[in-house]
Parts: C-alpha cells; sequence; structure tokens
C-alpha cells in the first residue's frame, strides 16, 4: 500500500505536494514560521513580505557640528551632506524576510527638500525556489538640535584652567605660542579616538603669561605635563567646587599653574661669582645648560641650583648685530668693529665662530662685546 506523499493548505484548503523528507512538523504554539511554511504558495506569497521597512525614519543631527545621535549618544560623522546618514539609517532598519536567500538590494534616495530624503529601496531574492522583488518607500526626515558638545562649547563649559607664567619674568612669545599649539594638539588626538567631551573653551593672554580653559581636567593635566616636558619647570594644581551635579555630587574646577623657568633658551645671562663669561641658554629642562660665548664650551649648572641659578640678564640671541670680522690674531683672539663706535676691538674668540666669514654675529652688553651663534644654530 502506497501512501500519498500530500499535506493540505490549512489556508485554502488545497491539497500540496511534498517530499516526505522535507514534511514539515505540525505548528505548535510557538510555532509562526511552522505555520507558514505550510501553506501553499498561493497562500503563503499572499501573506508574503520580502522586506519589513518602518514607515519613516527620523535621524537627529547638530545643527552646529553635523554630528548625528544614535542610540544614547552623539557621534562625529564624515559627510558633506546626510545621504549617506539616511542610507545608513535605512539599512539598519530594513528586515529581510528569513525565509529569502540570495537577497541583493538598492537604495535610490531622492532628496525633496532640505529636510527630507525619500529612500527608495529594491529588494530581490529567493523564497522557495521562487525569484521574488519587492520595493518600499522609507522617508527619512533630519531634525536639528545642538548636541551635547556643542551646548557645552555654546556655554563657554570649562572644567581645568591651565596658567602658563615664568619666575621673575614674562613668558616669551614661543612659549605662549606653543602652549596653544600643545592644547590643541591634544584635544586633536583625543577627538580622534571618539572623544567628544574635548575642546579649548578659550585661551586669553594676560600681563604674565596665558590662561587656557580646557573641557576637562585630563587635557589640563597634559598640556601642563607637556609644557614641562618641553620648557622645563614645574607645575601645581588646585581645586575649587562650583556646584553640585544632578545626583548631589560635588563639581570641581581644577587650575593647573605652569611654572616655566626664570631663563629660556636664547637667553644671554652673566653667572653671578663665576668668571667663565656669558653663557648662552640652550635648555632649561632639568636643569640649566647653555654655551660659554668666550670659549664655545658646554655649560651645564650643578644640581643645587637646577634651572635657576643666580645671573644677571645680557639679552637675547636675537639681539646680535652683524659686524665686519676684521682678523683673526690667534687660537683665542679676533678683530672686530664695535657695532656702536666702529673701532677694532680683540675680542674672545669662541669655537663655534667661522673664521673664513667676514662678517659675525656679535652681542655688545655690559659684560662686554661678544661673538654668538648664528641665530638658527642658537636654540
Amino acid at each position: 500500500m502506497t501512501t500519498d506523499a500530500r499535506e493540505f493548505c490549512p489556508n485554502c484548503g488545497d491539497p500540496m505536494e511534498v517530499d516526505p523528507a522535507e514534511r514539515t512538523p505540525l505548528p505548535d504554539a510557538a510555532g509562526k514560521r511552522g505555520k507558514e511554511q505550510k501553506l501553499c504558495d498561493s497562500c503563503y506569497f499572499d501573506r508574503f513580505d520580502l522586506v519589513d521597512a518602518p514607515d519613516r525614519i527620523e535621524v537627529l543631527v547638530c545643527a552646529r557640528c553635523g554630528a548625528v545621535h544614535r542610540g544614547n549618544r552623539w557621534v562625529d560623522v564624515d559627510a558633506r551632506d546626510y545621504t549617506d546618514v539616511a542610507i545608513e539609517e535605512v539599512s539598519e532598519a530594513l528586515g529581510v524576510h528569513l525565509d529569502a536567500y540570495d537577497v541583493s538590494w538598492q537604495v535610490d534616495p531622492e532628496q525633496v527638500d532640505q529636510n527630507t530624503i525619500r529612500m527608495h529601496c529594491h529588494f530581490s531574492g529567493i523564497v522557495r525556489e521562487t525569484f521574488v522583488e519587492e520595493e518600499v518607500v522609507v522617508p527619512v526626515k533630519i531634525s536639528r538640535q545642538t548636541c551635547t558638545r556643542c551646548g557645552r562649547i555654546a556655554g563657554d563649559y570649562y572644567a581645568s584652567t591651565v596658567q602658563v607664567r615664568a619666575r621673575d619674568r614674562d613668558p616669551t612669545t614661543e612659549e605662549v605660542e606653543r602652549a596653544e599649539e600643545i592644547a590643541h594638539e591634544i584635544v586633536e588626538k583625543m577627538e580622534e579616538t571618539g572623544d567628544r567631551n574635548a575642546f579649548v573653551t578659550e585661551v586669553s593672554e594676560t600681563d604674565d603669561g596665558v590662561n587656557i580653559k580646557v573641557s576637562t581636567t585630563n587635557i589640563g593635566k597634559k598640556i601642563a605635563a607637556k609644557m614641562i616636558e618641553e620648557f622645563g619647570g614645574e607645575y601645581s594644581d588646585s581645586e575649587t567646587l562650583v556646584t553640585e551635579d544632578e545626583d548631589g555630587e560635588e563639581v570641581y574646577r581644577v587650575t593647573y599653574a605652569v611654572h616655566l623657568p626664570p631663563y629660556s633658551p636664547g637667553e644671554i645671562i652673566d653667572l653671578k661669582d663665576d668668571d667663565g663669561g656669558p653663557v648662552l641658554v640652550r635648555s632649561v629642562r632639568g636643569n640649566l645648560k647653555g654655551t660659554r660665548l668666550t670659549t664655545g664650551e658646554d655649560y651645564e649648572a650643578g644640581y643645587e641650583v637646577g634651572d635657576a641659578p643666580e645671573a644677571r640678564r645680557l639679552g637675547r640671541l636675537e639681539d646680535a648685530e652683524e659686524t665686519t670680522l676684521v682678523a683673526v690674531e690667534d687660537e683665542r683672539a679676533v678683530q672686530v668693529l664695535d657695532p656702536e663706535t666702529y673701532r677694532t676691538k680683540t675680542i674672545a674668540r669662541p669655537e663655534f665662530m667661522d673664521t673664513d666669514a667676514e662678517t659675525v654675529p656679535v652681542l655688545k652688553s655690559r659684560a662686554g662685546l661678544h661673538v654668538v651663534p648664528d641665530e638658527d644654530d642658537g636654540e
């Protein structure tokens, strides 16, 4: 006796021929898909939707920086317009039926107006060995708000201040400019890692230095440490209670006070109780290091005085003037024209001086007349 390998469609009652090896168990309470599988092709495709699509999608965009709100956070996107963003949002929102395979799709965006993009999505695939295709249209609405970061920037928010000062002098233009560069470099590196809380709020020059307000205490600490690494000196920090957050936690602002050394590279000083002649300062990181103008030999301050030996300031390397090299007397002396009196004067010959040059840079100060290195080699 043979058994007819047929089942009947539970929807229309028509018989269905099936391979016994592919018979589907009767559906149970959780077997929606099993019930769908037992439908005949006609009933199955009457109920079938290849694509599950939302009626519309809203994309929240920051009106200031263009960041897109996803989930519970703002994400920076590198897009000239929001078509790519709309495509990505639609692709994540669409669902393709589990029974379909070899699925392909393409999208044709239609810019309706500045804030609306109509996405024409065409899908195709294979279901029950049948080629099916479907087109859905999903409107994408672009809504604009202000992200948390831009709101804080607009509100002049800051969590720490870096105060750059110098002992017994004002910071140089180079030190002030470099402090600002360091702040922006640190923020840029943090932004590259996806940190949207990193920004410089304000940079303000003062009579005795520069103040840099930044968004986090971590950035302030990094700026202070980098300044000390490059220019020497030290820094201290202090906290100030400003408010309480919504959870009742105390909120502090931190001030990082950077104290640069009393001398800076390029400065020429005359050390107290030292008869070795003026010193061109080359570094003040850790302790002061420089070059003797009388001999060209290296100088390094002892540990006990560090970066602040007692000395008087004679000038800076950029204060030097070019004058005529009249003659080279011997290994220790040369004759040059005094740039003020134009009289020939014998002065010390340092090792760094080019004896073949027609002119040499010199600095005239309270310590006398001295040859100095070329400005490009002096720091």
